[in-house]
């Protein structure tokens, strides 16, 4: 058995990190490590052999009411030898420390029986869907909205504030934060960011069908990249047509999991994607 040691993660294990998120062929760039350590300082965990990492996860709370596990990654080097089980033991103890009533994160088909193991039931499925296209000529970038509403609205729709995770992904690319209003009324909003391979749309909320369309297609308006991705709630199925019917195709699937007193579940009816497996 591999002798690892287990601490928290410091702005120097980004690049280690960075290797394993590339390697294992995930989205996520050094901003997205650098806002994970910003908003968790004390929450994020590496595995340590010899020097190296070789080992993360990753951990979210919001309101003090519902935290997110993400980012579990092991070196291809050292799988099978319980890393990643005591990574995420690491990270349920120290958010259960802190006396957060629900753990939440989204699994693979590989390491769900991992977290029904240590007690994570499933809420709902969510499925990647990834558009692939000629490169977009540049779009005007008009200003970001105003999103104090939208940071309300999305308290709701998640069921707790993260409006910093937010706010820090809207000023990243103000151009892909969208709101269609009614009457000064929020109908529906999206995020976006700039991933390592592809521009990445969630959360993608809205009241409608209409609504979500609305939004869709101007994020890939705006969007320029040749790849987008977005992780699609399966009880949508509105959600799902919508992206077959722009040329998105299947990717991958994922399973909602919860720990604890599940409290504050978010409106999934709402939900046409969500924000990411490392953000929740």
């Amino acid at each position: 058995m591999i002798d690892a040691q287990y601490r928290v993660m410091n702005q120097i294990d980004i690049r280690s990190a960075m290797q394993m998120t590339r390697d294992a062929g995930w989205n996520q760039t050094t901003v997205d490590w650098q806002r994970l350590l910003d908003v968790s300082p004390s929450g994020c965990f590496a595995a340590i052999v010899d020097g190296d990492v070789i080992g993360t996860v990753t951990t979210i709370t919001y309101e003090g009411k519902l935290s997110w596990i993400g980012m579990l990654l092991v070196d291809a080097r050292f799988r099978g030898e319980g890393i990643g089980t005591r990574l995420l033991e690491r990270a349920i103890a120290h958010l259960e420390g802190r006396g957060v009533p629900c753990l939440k994160l989204d699994a693979t088909p590989a390491g769900k029986p991992l977290y029904q193991r240590l007690g994570f039931s499933c809420e709902y499925e969510i499925e990647r869907w990834s558009l692939k296209r000629p490169t977009v000529l540049g779009a005007p970038h008009p200003e970001c909205p105003n999103i104090d509403k939208v940071l309300a609205f999305d308290r709701t729709a998640f069921g707790a504030d993260r409006s910093k995770l937010l706010v820090s992904l809207s000023q990243a690319a103000p151009h892909l934060t969208l709101t269609v209003c009614r009457k000064s009324e929020i109908e529906g909003y999206a995020f976006g960011r700039r991933g390592s391979l592809a521009d990445h749309l969630g959360p993608w909320i809205a009241s409608s069908k209409k609504v979500a369309a609305t939004l869709l297609d101007e994020f890939l308006r705006r969007s320029q990249r040749e790849l987008v991705f977005t992780d699609c709630v399966v009880s949508r199925p509105l959600a799902r047509s919508l992206v077959k019917s722009r040329g998105f195709t299947f990717q991958r699937q994922l399973t909602r999991m919860y720990r604890g007193r599940n409290l504050r579940a978010d409106q999934s009816h709402r939900v046409f994607a969500i924000l990411g497996p490392e953000f929740g």
